[in-house]
């Protein structure tokens, strides 16, 4: 029995990014060894374990054959006579697929560090093409290492593309396809995950919404609002929100099964943004009505992620930020209890705040 370490663990080492997870493959052991060693195995569809102590995931040495379409139609084979070379030929990626043994030793047979050194994403074998959920995976890696000069082998790309034009794509499930927006949303790198689909036809498959967004004229800004590392994941996405009609919106959401988390603010923001640009042009009256279609009385942290989204546009200048706080800080002061208090009941008390309140946004504007 052997252990080693492999995949993004010893790439990110090489490349001198923090380790996230360490995961191991191991060697001429079955789920019995594993389990009297004190592993605890947590894999439902293929042996994995967390080991004893670390907790870090070990999984049994595997291979893989097509059977179906998609990315879960394969049969696995984790008989223990399976060899490290044999476990590595099946995984996406040459620098996902270098391993390493407890002394340091690496094992690349796939020439995984040379592609680290030219900074190249080559996939391992022709298997590649048996998992449609790679070609989101490598636009993801795309993104994530934009940055340092990483780019796709024009053999994998063209090897993505057909894989889009046979339709593989289309046994990806919304909120599998989800994941790796989300997961290039942590990256800080959204624009190059999307340009990379983009250029290989695959947003007829998993976003069709998306398909006219390369076709802008803004691509210079659409690059600029999508790349940013230091906005929160579902601010970075209501970006989206600029470049893309109110239908095509609700068309992205339903595509993706967007979870409301992000779902909201893009909505939001698609069905506002119009309205917060000309701020200084609006009445008491239609402040109010913005403000309540916003519900800012209960709803304040929403409002203010609406305000930071808006952020990135320089149009929405600071002068119009500080118009919406202060009339927001001054309409929010009016409640229920001060009427109640002079006396003032039933649906009297509605319709005095509502007065109170356009006095107080007539106030705040004037000023």
């Amino acid at each position: 029995m052997k252990t080693y370490l492999v995949g993004g663990a010893v790439r990110d080492s090489l490349l001198n990014r923090k380790i996230i997870e360490r995961d191991y493959v191991v060697i001429g052991a079955t789920i019995d060894d594993m389990i009297k060693k004190g592993y605890t195995q947590v894999g439902k569809d293929f042996p994995v374990f967390l080991h004893p102590k670390t907790k870090d995931e070990h999984a049994l040495a595997r291979t893989e054959k097509k059977q179906g379409q998609g990315y879960t139609g394969f049969i696995c084979d984790f008989n223990p006579s399976i060899t490290l070379e044999e476990d590595l030929i099946r995984r996406d990626l040459t620098v996902n697929a270098i391993a390493q043994d407890d002394t340091g030793k690496l094992i690349d047979p796939h020439g995984g560090l040379k592609d680290l050194e030219n900074k190249q994403l080559r996939h391992v074998s022709s298997a590649f093409s048996e998992d449609p959920l790679r070609v989101l995976r490598v636009a993801r890696f795309a993104a994530r290492y934009h940055s340092m000069g990483f780019t796709i082998a024009d053999e994998t790309l063209r090897l993505m593309a057909h894989m889009v034009q046979s339709e593989e794509l289309s046994a990806l499930t919304p909120e599998r396809v989800w994941m790796e927006f989300d997961k290039t949303l942590s990256d800080g790198n959204l624009f190059t995950f999307l340009d990379v689909l983009n250029s290989i036809n695959a947003f007829s498959c998993v976003a069709p919404s998306l398909s006219t967004l390369f076709r802008n004229a803004k691509l210079k800004l659409l690059k600029q609002r999508l790349n940013n590392p230091n906005a929160q994941n579902d601010i970075c996405f209501s970006q989206l929100a600029e470049f893309l009609t109110p239908d095509k919106i609700k068309q992205l959401v339903s595509e993706l099964k967007i979870p409301n988390q992000y779902k909201e603010l893009l909505i939001l923001k698609s069905t506002h943004q119009e309205r917060l640009l000309k701020v200084e042009r609006l009445n008491a009256n239609q402040i109010l009505e913005l403000f309540n279609q916003l519900d800012v009385w209960r709803r304040y942290e929403r409002f203010n992620r609406l305000i930071l989204s808006m952020q990135h546009n320089e149009l929405f200048t600071q002068n119009k930020q500080d118009i919406l706080k202060n009339c927001y800080k001054l309409a929010s002061k009016i409640s229920a209890k001060q009427f109640l208090e002079k006396g003032i009941k039933g649906p009297d008390i509605g319709k005095a705040i509502i007065q109170e309140r356009l006095v107080q946004l007539t106030n705040a504007l004037n000023k």
